[in-house]
């Protein structure tokens, strides 16, 4: 237990530091919105593209680890839209942001460090291989079911250009797909180039967490309490069990199920709060479900643990 608090604690502190902060009036809302954009388009990118870039492709990319985790994904965004859209009368667009919240769950922030701290570093292989897949996989639906929903009416050839444009303007994708290209070629980056990325990714997560800990302050929860639990619950519930479950009858190796799960069981990401801002849709709730999800992760994730092998 006293290791999750460790993991988990510091991160839900910074997120209350940006909180404070705009509260006391010691940071303006619209120094909130530079900060997000500043993560959003350019430190995170950053951080996606060197990732990628220096990963082994060929390593732990079992086909049973990906899709026990990625079902469990989808599945957790549909019943998180239909759900959102069906129990709580949202908008589609609304629907489909708080479906990215059941969908995009921490790997990089929470899963990587509870998973050291409970297995040890060499466990870790088998979740970057999820977190190589991560950003690509959940932007891509997302934005599918986005552009499909803004854009009914419009014919097939209308929606599938706006889904295209939206994909390759999209600057997380955009640092993903460069760091393939990277990987893929073998070309070696200037020294000078790899040190100015590594200072914009020193910069990129702390940031955002500050940054949203000041969106939360603009979006409390009020009034989407139901909801927030209800994907707070697909997020930290659902999606690890339908992993075990999957996880047991394809037979993962315990390594990759300790991971799956655990991958699996964190709280909603700040990309989902990043999704709902592109799109101005479900702000509040998605960015509430990242700090409750993230506080009740200090109880979930400790369970979860608990029962693995």
């Amino acid at each position: 237990m006293q290791a999750l608090l460790d993991v988990i604690l510091p991160v839900f502190l910074v997120l209350g530091f940006g909180y404070v902060a705009v509260w006391r009036g010691l940071f303006s809302e619209a120094g909130v919105d530079g900060l997000m954009k500043f993560t959003q388009n350019f430190a995170i990118p950053c951080l996606l593209f060197r990732a990628v870039s220096t990963l082994d492709l060929g390593q732990e990319f079992d086909w049973r680890l990906l899709s026990s985790f990625y079902a469990g994904a989808t599945i957790g965004f549909f019943l998180g839209l239909f759900g959102a859209r069906l129990l709580f009368r949202r908008s589609w667009e609304d629907s489909v942001a708080i479906g990215f919240v059941g969908l995009f769950s921490n790997s990089l922030l929470l899963g990587l460090p509870i998973t050291e701290r409970a297995y040890g570093a060499e466990a870790l292989a088998p979740n970057y291989a999820i977190i190589a897949m991560h950003s690509p996989f959940c932007y891509g639906l997302g934005l599918t079911a986005m552009e499909i929903v803004r854009n009914r009416g419009t014919g097939v050839l209308g929606t599938s250009g706006a889904i295209l444009k939206a994909m390759f303007r999209n600057a997380l994708v955009i640092g993903i797909a460069l760091g393939l290209a990277v990987n893929l070629t073998g070309l070696a980056l200037p020294g000078v180039l790899t040190d100015a990325l590594d200072l914009m990714i020193r910069a990129a997560l702390p940031a955002a967490l500050f940054g949203l800990g000041g969106v939360l302050y603009r979006y409390r929860p009020e009034g989407d309490l139901r909801v927030i639990a209800y994907a707070c619950a697909i997020s930290l519930v659902i999606h690890p069990a339908v992993v075990w479950m999957l996880g047991t009858q394809l037979e993962l190796e315990t390594g990759q199920f300790r991971s799956a799960v655990v991958t699996a069981a964190m709280a909603p990401g700040v990309n989902a709060y990043i999704f709902a801002n592109m799109y101005g849709a479900a702000r509040r709730v998605a960015a509430s479900s990242v700090l409750m999800g993230t506080a009740a992760s200090i109880l979930t994730a400790w369970l979860w643990l608990a029962v693995l092998p």
